[in-house]
């Protein structure tokens, strides 16, 4: 678990603006947690670890524009990893360096970094390689701390499976489906015209054009600018003429162009959802209802360590 947690933590590191870098005038206490403060250029570069990949593509003015109008949902975020990581201490958890070190390492080796290129690039993010560490550490132990504290005690029994599944009759149908890519033509009036059209792209994706590209340029459909990918779509959610084309599919082909009322459409199968047996549907209803608990559980703590904390906020 820890493992994935680096991984998605550096990801986020390798991908953020500089704007740590930029010359702070006059730092100031954001918000006092028990006998720690939070300060404010501690709160922005929390935010620049945690800014998705179209606010990181931001220019830097309307980055900080759109921090600014956040600010306080952020800092409630670091309270509570402040307040994660004094339980931890009073618990006596915490991450080794050899566990710090091998995380850097890995890091490292895949990005295929050498020491000095991996130092220039942290540092080009607003870090030294102390404080790097030194984030890795304390993201390792709060993730150590919710695994002793929350994960292990959330449990799902047998008898709550088969209540799930009483009370979800259509619970395969739920689960099962398609994640799909789609070309996109609108229906204009002139059928020869789209089908002439739909026909050519076609032709270039079976050729070896990049599908992604093609749908950016050619397809109508919103999904366009993300390479017309859909993501994952239940059964039950297909209308008929889809379900019909994907049926006949198998992972990685690409449908010739076919008719609905409003277009033509071309989708790719990226993947099949199906299960083999009952078994492997009850571990996935298990898992998600585990995971239902477990988010309900970590509110409730995350609450219990605020009510017995000093919080003190003065954004």
């Amino acid at each position: 678990m820890a493992g994935k947690m680096i991984l998605s933590f550096c990801a986020i590191v390798f991908g953020c603006a500089a704007f740590a870098n930029s010359a702070i005038l006059l730092d100031r206490v954001m918000a006092i947690v028990n006998k720690e403060v939070i300060t404010w250029s501690e709160l922005y570069k929390t935010m620049e670890f945690e800014a998705s990949e179209i606010v990181r593509a931001m220019k830097d003015d309307d980055r900080r524009r759109l921090f600014k109008e956040n600010e306080s949902i952020f800092l409630e975020k670091l309270i509570d990893m402040k307040l994660q990581l004094q339980e931890a201490r009073k618990l006596g958890i915490q991450a080794t360096d050899e566990e710090v070190n091998k995380a850097v390492a890995g890091i490292r080796k895949k990005y295929a970094m050498t020491d000095e290129v991996f130092q220039q690039a942290i540092k080009k993010e607003g870090f030294s390689l102390p404080e790097y560490k030194t984030k890795i550490f304390e993201q390792i132990t709060i993730d150590r701390l919710i695994d002793q504290e929350v994960r292990t005690k959330v449990v799902v029994t047998e008898g709550e499976v088969d209540k799930y599944f009483s009370e979800n009759k259509e619970a395969v149908k739920e689960h099962e489906g398609f994640d799909i890519s789609h070309i996109f033509i609108r229906h204009t009036g002139d059928k020869k015209q789209i089908e002439d059209r739909a026909g050519g792209i076609y032709k270039k994706i079976t050729v070896g054009e990049n599908f992604e590209e093609i749908a950016k340029k050619e397809s109508e459909d919103t999904s366009a600018k993300g390479g017309g990918h859909l993501g994952f779509v239940k059964k039950s959610d297909l209308s008929a003429n889809f379900l019909n084309v994907l049926l006949k599919m198998k992972k990685g082909d690409v449908s010739e162009p076919f008719w609905s009322d409003n277009g033509m459409h071309i989708i790719r199968l990226n993947e099949i959802k199906a299960f083999k047996d009952s078994r492997e549907l009850r571990e996935k209803v298990r898992q998600e209802l585990l995971d239902d608990k477990f988010k309900n559980y970590y509110k409730d703590w995350s609450k219990s360590l605020r009510e017995k904390a000093y919080i003190e906020i003065k954004l």
